[in-house]
């Protein structure tokens, strides 16, 4: 099947938070019509329906005094009274092209489960592939690679929103790199993500050229750039 999505659902990944969030990841959410940010322990990312006073304000009692959150614009934020805004940096925004391989060595791969969130979280931590909290792995299906035992290596999904999968804590121990298992996994998921009638994206800092590079050569493309911002409240004098 090919992973082309339908063009109805194209406009969904410009705003991949807040279709995600109003969507099929609501139940691990809050907010309201204004503004809307996932629990703190899923994951650290908010959106808001419009960029008006109204939605930052409501986006600002969201938020814990010394929390922040990440939000993905087009154009830097700035200009917000209430609330303390920094660029965080850019953000590449990559979609899978074309059809997924028809194979992919999974001999060794194994499904993690809630039995597996402390392992993951602790490997996550070891080697920082991005934000991973405690409920992290509840945003879609994780897979992964033991050695004796010891989780070594895992990739999951994390937003989802009609059409699209976003591909997300591809995570190697140091041990362990070089050995093909970061593409391997992403090619499991993006094989499973395709044979569900859907499109695997994925989100990569544009600094870091080295996973870029692997993307590309697993058949992902740039589709958008958005800017990162960390939103949280305004010191106070």
């Amino acid at each position: 099947m090919s992973s082309t999505a339908p063009r109805s659902t194209t406009a969904n990944l410009d705003r991949p938070i807040w279709t995600a969030l109003t969507t099929r990841q609501a139940h691990l959410g809050l907010g309201d019509a204004l503004a809307r940010r996932y629990h703190p322990d899923v994951a650290p990312f908010a959106a808001l329906s419009s960029d008006t006073p109204a939605a930052f304000e409501s986006l600002r009692q969201l938020l814990q005094p010394n929390e922040q959150v990440a939000l993905l614009s087009l154009e830097p934020l700035a200009g917000i009274e209430t609330l303390q805004v920094v660029h965080a940096g850019t953000i590449h925004q990559m979609v899978a092209a074309g059809d997924a391989a028809e194979t992919a060595d999974d001999l060794d791969v194994i499904r993690l489960a809630n039995v597996d969130a402390k392992e993951m979280l602790d490997l996550a931590q070891k080697t920082k592939p991005g934000p991973f909290g405690t409920r992290t792995h509840e945003m879609g299906h994780y897979i992964g690679v033991r050695d004796q035992g010891r989780l070594v290596a895992m990739a999951g999904e994390r937003m989802c929103l009609d059409g699209y999968v976003e591909i997300s804590a591809v995570c190697v121990d140091d041990d362990w790199r070089g050995k093909g298992l970061a593409g391997r996994l992403i090619n499991i998921l993006r094989r499973e993500i395709t044979q569900r009638g859907e499109t695997p994206f994925l989100h990569v800092f544009s600094h870091n050229t080295t996973a870029i590079r692997l993307y590309e050569k697993l058949g992902f493309e740039l589709r958008r750039e958005f800017v990162l911002n960390r939103i949280g409240h305004a010191m106070q004098a």
